[in-house]
C-alpha cells in the first residue's frame, strides 16, 4: 500500500443515530476511502448495506469493550486519521459489557468517568498508536448552526428571558461535563440533562408539567424553552452538541416552544427538515 493510499483513508468510529452516515457521505464526497469501526451495541445495521453498495467503504464490527481490537483494526487498514461520529450512551459504562485489558486499564486510571475524561483518554491511546483523532465537524461545517433567528417565528420576550437564564445554567453544568441541555419555564429550571440525553431530558420536562393541575389560570406561563450549549472548552473531536428532527418532535410532544443553541458549535442534522418541522409546530429556534 502506498503512502498516498494511506492518506486517503479515514477511520470512522461510528456510534448511533444518523451522524455516522452524514459523516460517511461527506468523507466519500471528498474522495476519501472510509474504514468504519461499527459498535455492535450502538451502530445502525444499515452500515452493512452502505458498505455493500460502495467499494470505498469497509466495515468492521466490534464491541464497546474492545479497545485493542479497535486499534488493531484501524492500524491493520493503514488508518492514521480517524473521527468519532454518533452517540455512545454514557450509561454504557455501567453496562454488562466486559472491557478488554486495555480499556479496563484506562477506566481504572481515570479520576472521573465523565464524557470528556473518558473520550479524551481514548483519543490519547489512539494517538500513542499513531492514529490521530480529528474534529468530527471537519467535513460537516455546512451543518453548523449559523447565528440568528433560524425559524419564521422569533422568540418572544418571555422566551428571551428564559434563554438568557437557561444559558447561565447550561454553561454552569457543562463546566462539570454533566450535560449540555437545560429546559426552562418562567426563568425556572425544569430539567437538567445528565446521562439520558437531550430528547429524554425534554420529555422528562414535559412529563413534569403534565402532572400539574391545569384546571384553572396559572400565575406563570408554562411554555418550555430548551437551551443547548457547548462546553466552555468544547473539544470538537467528540461530543459536539447536536440537534435533529427528533429534537423538534420531542419538544412538540413536551409542549416546548423555543430552542436556543450555540452558533458555529452545534450541528443541525438536515437543517431544512428541522426548520420545516419547527415552523409547522410554531417553535422558534435561535442560535447565538
Amino acid at each position: 500500500m502506498s503512502g498516498s493510499d494511506q492518506i486517503e483513508k479515514l477511520g470512522l468510529i461510528a456510534g448511533n443515530g444518523r451522524f455516522p452516515f452524514l459523516l460517511l457521505d461527506a468523507a466519500r464526497a471528498n474522495g476519501l476511502q472510509v474504514v468504519v469501526a461499527a459498535i455492535k451495541e450502538e451502530t445502525d445495521p444499515e452500515m452493512n448495506d452502505r458498505a455493500a453498495a460502495d467499494p470505498g467503504v469497509r466495515v468492521h464490527w466490534l464491541s464497546l469493550g474492545e479497545l485493542s481490537k479497535l486499534i488493531d483494526t484501524l492500524r491493520g487498514e493503514g488508518v492514521t486519521r480517524a473521527v468519532m461520529a454518533g452517540q455512545v450512551k454514557h450509561k454504557q459504562i455501567f453496562s454488562s459489557i466486559r472491557p478488554d485489558w486495555r480499556l479496563a486499564k484506562l477506566l481504572l486510571s481515570l479520576r472521573t468517568r465523565n464524557t470528556d475524561m473518558l473520550l479524551g483518554a481514548i483519543a490519547k491511546v489512539l494517538g500513542d498508536e499513531g492514529i490521530e483523532l480529528i474534529s468530527s465537524t471537519q467535513y460537516l461545517e455546512p451543518l453548523l448552526a449559523k447565528a440568528g433567528v433560524l425559524t419564521r417565528r422569533e422568540p418572544d420576550g418571555e422566551e428571551l428571558k428564559d434563554i438568557a437564564y437557561g444559558r447561565t445554567v447550561a454553561q454552569a453544568i457543562a463546566t462539570y461535563d454533566l450535560g449540555q441541555t437545560v429546559v426552562v419555564a418562567a426563568q425556572a429550571c425544569v430539567a437538567v440533562e445528565a446521562m439520558e440525553g437531550t430528547d429524554a431530558t425534554i420529555s422528562r420536562a414535559g412529563e413534569l408539567f403534565r402532572t400539574l393541575d391545569s384546571g384553572g389560570e396559572t400565575t406563570l406561563r408554562r411554555a418550555l424553552t430548551v437551551v443547548k450549549v457547548a462546553k466552555p472548552n468544547q473539544d470538537m473531536r467528540f461530543d459536539v452538541p447536536v440537534v435533529g428532527v427528533a429534537t423538534i418532535e420531542a419538544m412538540k410532544a413536551a409542549g416546548a416552544t423555543c430552542l436556543a443553541v450555540e452558533a458555529e458549535r452545534t450541528l443541525m442534522f438536515d437543517p431544512a427538515a428541522i426548520l420545516n418541522a419547527a415552523d409547522a409546530a410554531g417553535i422558534s429556534i435561535v442560535a447565538k
